[in-house]
């Protein structure tokens, strides 16, 4: 049933809109609260830290709870999350509330995933996740590049008021759209566990935390990077996102199809911007058009990387879905938390114009990851 995917796809958007809506208001939070600009990414950082540390753990304990109830709990905090943001609390608070909501995030994406495919056909679940996951692309399309220009017009805070309408908007979606949905069989902890012992798996799972930690390294300084090293203002910052998030839903939507048909391929397609963008980033200098065609292939390579990162390690471990999940999620904002750490220390020993060369270098692992998986699974290392 479609309608559960679409209803998570919301959610998700609710989720993504918090997570990285900050990305294109960190110059703002800095100047307001005196601070660098690499303190001001913690904010995105000790939100991933958080997920990374406690999702798998989560996700098991939440296993056995209706599903409804889960997910309505994971969205409400996020609401509370935007709600006393946009007070301007002093530094620490704001730290405080932005990392609360992140101990249930991977619990309702998992979560999310599972009902969507629940009611489905088993040849179209990476459609169904496909769904889902378009949440992050949309919201990067509208809520997330809507969050920077409000602040570009008004102030920072204002953009907090709409990451608590949309969750407050999925909120009501959930509680309305879906059933109550009671586990009636949970699985054992030791049956989930035990794909921690698949060297395929472990494989897979260093090509998640490669590839976002590549990603990262540059996006989550999205903003200050086009700011100093494009000579863009706060509003054109905001165009490039909207850009940016166009292009990715396509790109979302085009992966979900491929993927059904190669999964290994269609990763390793989207994986090799990593490589591609930091060069072209170079070499677009300071030509503005030839950035905005930069910033267009870099959305279409880099908005399905969550679903592809998903999509590849369940494909080694598929009867553990939502486990392997939590472990892609919780991975993959380890990624986040060190690609943001690692774009940081450069930013404030070098300069910002450096960070896509982290970005190819944690894109060259993820690649060679891939690689051990491929030999991993013609010696029937499984």
């Amino acid at each position: 049933m479609r309608k559960y995917a679409y209803i998570g796809c919301l959610g998700f958007i609710g989720v993504i809109t918090t997570e990285f809506g900050v990305i294109g208001i960190l110059p703002q939070i800095a100047t307001y609260y005196e601070i660098s600009i690499d303190r001001a990414g913690l904010l995105l950082s000790a939100f991933a830290l958080v997920i990374a540390l406690t999702g798998p753990f989560m996700t098991l304990f939440a296993s056995g709870f209706d599903r409804k109830k889960v997910m309505l709990l994971s969205i409400f905090l996020f609401a509370i999350t935007g709600l006393v943001s946009s007070f301007s609390p002093p530094f620490w608070l704001l730290m405080l509330v932005r990392v609360l909501p992140a101990f249930l995030q991977p619990v309702y994406i998992a979560t999310a995933l599972s009902v969507a495919v629940s009611q489905g056909d088993k040849n179209n679940e990476n459609e169904l996740m496909s769904i889902v996951f378009s949440g992050v692309a949309i919201a990067m399309v509208t809520t997330v590049p809507f969050a920077t220009y409000i602040a570009s017009i008004c102030s920072w805070e204002y953009s907090f008021y709409m990451q608590s309408a949309i969750s407050i908007i999925a909120l009501i979606a959930i509680y309305v759209g879906l059933p109550s949905m009671p586990v009636k069989e949970k699985k054992s902890y030791g049956s989930q566990l035990k794909i921690l012992k698949q060297p395929t798996f472990i494989a897979s799972t260093a090509m998640n935390f490669f590839m976002i930690t590549a990603w990262f390294s540059t996006y989550s300084y999205f903003a200050d990077y086009l700011n100093k090293a494009k000579n863009m203002n706060h509003t054109m910052v905001s165009y490039m996102m909207l850009v940016f998030g166009i292009i990715g839903v396509l790109a979302n939507w085009t992966a979900g199809k491929m993927l059904d048909k190669n999964i290994t391929k269609t990763t390793a397609f989207f994986l090799s911007g990593t490589i591609l963008i930091p060069i072209l980033l170079h070499f677009s200098g300071g030509n503005t058009g030839a950035t905005i065609v930069v910033i267009g292939i870099w959305g279409f390579l880099y908005s399905p990387s969550f679903l592809n990162a998903s999509t590849y390690m369940i494909s080694s471990a598929p009867k553990s879905l939502e486990f392997a999940n939590s472990l892609a999620t919780s991975f993959g904002n380890l990624g986040i938390s060190l690609g943001t750490t690692a774009g940081g220390w450069l930013i404030a020993t070098k300069s910002v114009v450096y960070t896509p060369w982290l970005t190819l270098l944690f894109g060259v692992l993820a690649l060679l990851m891939m690689g051990v998986r491929r030999v991993l699974e013609r010696n029937n290392f499984k």
